[in-house]
């Protein structure tokens, strides 16, 4: 039974505000419960979450916001924006809202370097994680394939590129990245572009890619704070994205003591958009079992 959909203009009524270092971002929670944070990728917006939102608000305390530069969310043109100020962010709305516990996290894409950061700092003792599900992200650069687009914005010339990025790039590169069957609508594409120019943000896109160098860099810490085991993590991925499908699946059960991960057969990308149902009963599996059962892999 597929899952309900949140209409963009609904989700963008149903969002806050607050002030981060002086910018102004947007966030939503709903549900009550266990906190569970969902963390969404580049270059999209928490929207991505919307068919699993109210499910996962049946059981948790939700919470997202668009980070800064993403959705809705300042996006200023003279900032370094960086994935460890992402990371600040994330912690300071879980302050703002006064959540003390452990926290779950649920994260996609550049979300997922944030996440890992997270970790690191979970061991470190400056966070307090519960569990961490990935989905499609580089989470090792070394088996990281950036798209055409992403590799023209890190050059010299991608402030350029940037400003030139439109509506049908965007559909260009989805429908690349996608599974070949489930492939975003024209609507849900021009929503997906309504996030992305939102104040003026294809202009800031050579600032964001930012993270994929930053992730050369941060390769081994967050490596090895995934490779403790001491925390529930699970991979979830759609097996035939480019950019991090099955082939990150394979070094994640490499590097990852006792790896459990969810191949999904002909998803891409965006698992969350492309498979909802079957990402919202794997995630509530991981939950349900977190406590008792060995980590497994499991292929559907």
């Amino acid at each position: 039974m597929p899952l309900a959909e949140i209409p963009l203009r609904a989700w963008r009524k149903r969002g806050q505000n607050f002030v981060f270092r002086g910018r102004t971002l947007r966030y939503w929670v709903a549900g009550q419960g266990t906190p569970l944070l969902l963390i969404h990728g580049f270059p999209t917006a928490s929207w991505d979450w919307h068919y699993l939102w109210q499910p996962l608000a049946q059981r948790n305390l939700v919470i997202a916001c668009d980070m800064l530069g993403f959705g809705d969310s300042a996006k200023p043109l003279n900032h370094d924006y960086c994935l460890l100020e992402q990371a600040d962010l994330q912690q300071a709305l879980l302050e703002h809202l006064g959540v003390e516990q452990p926290v779950h996290v649920l994260a996609h894409d550049y979300g997922d370097s944030v996440a890992q950061e997270l970790l690191a700092r979970h061991y470190e003792g400056r966070f307090q994680m519960a569990s961490c599900v990935f989905l499609n992200g580089g989470l090792f650069p070394e088996t990281h394939c950036p798209t055409l687009v992403q590799k023209l914005l890190l050059s010299p010339l991608g402030w350029m590129i940037g400003r030139a990025f439109g509506r049908n790039a965007l559909a260009s590169s989805f429908s690349q990245i996608f599974g070949p069957q489930t492939r975003p609508s024209e609507s849900a594409l021009d929503d997906f572009w309504s996030l992305i120019s939102c104040n003026d943000g294809p202009r800031i896109l050579h600032k964001l890619i930012a993270y994929i160098p930053q992730r050369r860099r941060l390769r081994d810490r967050w490596v090895a704070a995934m490779q403790r085991g001491a925390l529930p993590l699970r991979l979830i991925d759609g097996g035939v994205d480019p950019i991090s499908g099955a082939h990150m699946v394979e070094r994640f059960e490499q590097l990852v003591p006792h790896a459990d991960t969810v191949l999904l057969a002909d998803i891409g990308h965006y698992p969350q958009i492309e498979a909802p149902v079957q990402v919202l009963r794997h995630y509530q599996a991981f939950r349900d079992r977190i406590s008792q059962a060995s980590p497994q892999s499991v292929y559907s």
